[in-house]
């Protein structure tokens, strides 16, 4: 899917269910820039691996806290989480949402933008790739990253945002 697309089909309508305060272009770009490493808007479902949705969201575990239980649980996140899916139509529920993701892009872009608000450090400025790179490790705690791949996915992000 091209970012033009996603960014109508996916990123767009979900910012317009959250606050928004949440809709800039800083979150836009690393949204974008996220969705380009985990799966380049092609991949769904993780290849060999239990992430779904073009965000990569594992289902992670109350223990963890880690992928949609983590943004479930999130003070930060969890009520907003929940208007979401009633307007998507998913039940508020880990496994609901885990499954959706597949096939919800906008769901997925929302989960994605709640993590990030989940993080306590401002987002980066638009155009600082570094500071993009480590807001990404530290959300999505990639098990194999690939930092090689992030310059030219951040580069095309931001050049969508800010044509």
């Amino acid at each position: 899917m091209d970012l033009k697309t996603i960014v109508g089909a996916g990123v767009s309508p979900a910012l317009a269910l959250l606050p928004a305060s949440m809709d800039t272009p800083t979150a836009r770009v690393i949204l974008l820039a996220i969705g380009l490493q985990e799966s380049r808007f092609v991949h769904r479902r993780q290849i060999g691996g239990p992430a779904r949705g073009f965000w990569q969201f594992e289902k992670g575990t109350r223990a963890s806290r880690g992928g949609v239980w983590g943004v479930y649980l999130h003070a930060a996140s969890k009520d907003r989480l929940a208007a979401v899916c009633k307007a998507r139509s998913v039940a508020f529920d880990p496994d609901a949402i885990y499954a959706a993701l597949e096939y919800d892009d906008v769901l997925a872009a929302g989960v994605a933008r709640l993590l990030l608000w989940t993080d306590p450090q401002p987002l980066p400025p638009v155009g600082d790739a570094d500071a993009g790179w480590a807001l990404y490790l530290r959300t999505w705690r990639p098990g194999r990253p690939h930092p090689q791949t992030w310059p030219v996915l951040y580069r095309q992000a931001v050049a969508q945002v800010q044509p």
